[in-house]
């Protein structure tokens, strides 16, 4: 398998499990802090998580520990919580600012990457995705908790970052000059419009399709980087294009912005909003079928 520039971004199992007999800690870490961000649309992940997850795990929800209240139009929801509240939220969690965090899901690790977004937004760099998530860590029989895990507060501190997130009015920018190149990666029922998710269904205008889940294998583990960069370069995605990733509320675009980054593109945004924010105004162009 070719490597990634950035292998430090997604961690094996194997170095997962002698990270938590502290082995293998990176560079300016002084302890890990693992997080499982299993999250589930239609009720609530914990009782999972509280059955079975990694030794030493919180639960982190990104819909209710990491977002931001709706506005009083109601949208757009599920914004990354504003920096002061980010912060207080790692604090509770015991992740302060020299803690290394890994992160993990069921769902190929793009739960987990909306932690990843977050932290990055707020200058912390110390995070890692567990490649193939707790299925894979199930399926080699490594050990297992169940139950709540207490950890103690940390300190916190956000360092708000340019450059990690992009606002609609930047979108729309894109829109009328054509750069950065934005990346849909929705289904294409969401992408056409048939199946519409907010007021309004379609597109931004110029997005380009590929599925967020097409950089993954039949058992949630990523594909190789040869061919993952092959994949994203046919769709019109350099290593040197200025990019704009978008989903429907900032999940799914936050891991393609991972594998992108991992790949070493180093000009990658997501649209926090989203669609949640641009299919749900009027006054906003969209395009309906396939570009």
């Amino acid at each position: 398998m070719s490597p990634f520039a950035r292998p430090d971004l997604f961690w094996s199992t194997e170095r997962v499990a002698a990270s938590l007999k502290d082995r293998g800690l990176p560079p300016g870490a002084s302890k890990v802090r693992v997080v499982d961000c299993r999250f589930k649309v239609d009720h609530d992940a914990e009782p999972e998580y509280l059955a079975g997850h990694l030794p030493g795990a919180v639960h982190l929800d990104w819909a209710r520990d990491i977002s931001a209240p709706p506005p009083p139009s109601g949208h757009p929801q599920f914004m990354l919580a504003g920096p002061a509240e980010f912060a207080a939220a790692m604090s509770r969690f015991g992740i302060g600012d020299d803690t290394f965090v890994i992160g993990y899901d069921v769902e190929g690790g793009h739960h987990a990457a909306r932690l990843w977004l977050a932290l990055r937004r707020y200058g912390h760099d110390g995070m890692a995705v567990m490649e193939g998530g707790f299925p894979k860590w199930q399926r080699e029989g490594r050990p297992i908790e169940t139950g709540p895990v207490t950890v103690a507060p940390a300190t916190f501190t956000s360092r708000p970052r340019e450059g990690v997130i992009a606002t609609q009015e930047e979108v729309l920018e894109a829109v009328h000059h054509g750069d950065p190149w934005l990346l849909d990666v929705r289904r294409d029922s969401e992408y056409t419009g048939e199946e519409a998710r907010a007021k309004h269904g379609g597109h931004v205008p110029g997005a380009v399709n590929v599925l967020w889940k097409d950089a993954l294998t039949s058992d949630w583990s990523l594909k190789d980087p040869g061919e993952l960069e092959q994949m994203y370069i046919d769709a019109g995605f350099g290593p040197e294009t200025s990019t704009i990733t978008y989903c429907q509320l900032g999940v799914r675009a936050a891991f393609t912005h991972l594998v992108l980054t991992a790949l070493g593109h180093d000009d990658v945004r997501t649209y926090d909003g989203s669609w949640e924010e641009w299919g749900n105004r009027d006054d906003v162009p969209i395009v309906r079928g396939r570009s």
